[in-house]
């Protein structure tokens, strides 16, 4: 994926065909498509958006045991987001509008929350699984 995002070096510009190219031969890219081409492709604000950890971490327990994890933090808010239009003209007007948004709302005493949800997975059950839980695509 991350090669997809890289710009042209004549141009210095972003090259849409490479990121088709990314998404045709990546079927598991479906869900990534879904999101940015849908109606949720432009976050209104921080507060109201999800985020998902890209990385897989390791937790110990007392007994030694490992298990992968990663984490989801699904935004208590509601989940907002903005037409191509609105975002053009909101951020015509702040280049930081996100900032300024969160900044205000903690100011009015409205704190922003996220709920953690974790996935967890045995370690040893990491080596068999039908795809690498380290990938950052999955």
């Amino acid at each position: 994926f991350i090669h997809s995002q890289k710009r042209d070096p004549f141009t210095g510009r972003q090259e849409p065909d490479n990121v088709w190219d990314f998404w045709a031969h990546a079927p598991e890219a479906t869900h990534q498509i879904t999101w940015l081409m849908g109606d949720r492709g432009i976050p209104a604000s921080y507060r109201h958006m999800n985020g998902y950890g890209s990385h897989t971490y390791q937790w110990t327990n007392a007994e030694g045991e490992a298990f992968f994890v990663k984490y989801h933090f699904k935004t208590n808010q509601g989940v907002r987001s903005l037409s191509a239009e609105q975002a053009a003209e909101l951020v015509g007007k702040d280049a930081n509008s996100h900032q300024t948004d969160l900044l205000q709302a903690i100011e009015r005493g409205v704190n922003p929350s996220w709920t953690l949800h974790v996935q967890v997975m045995p370690a040893a059950e990491a080596a068999d699984y039908r795809f690498n839980p380290f990938d950052l695509t999955k």
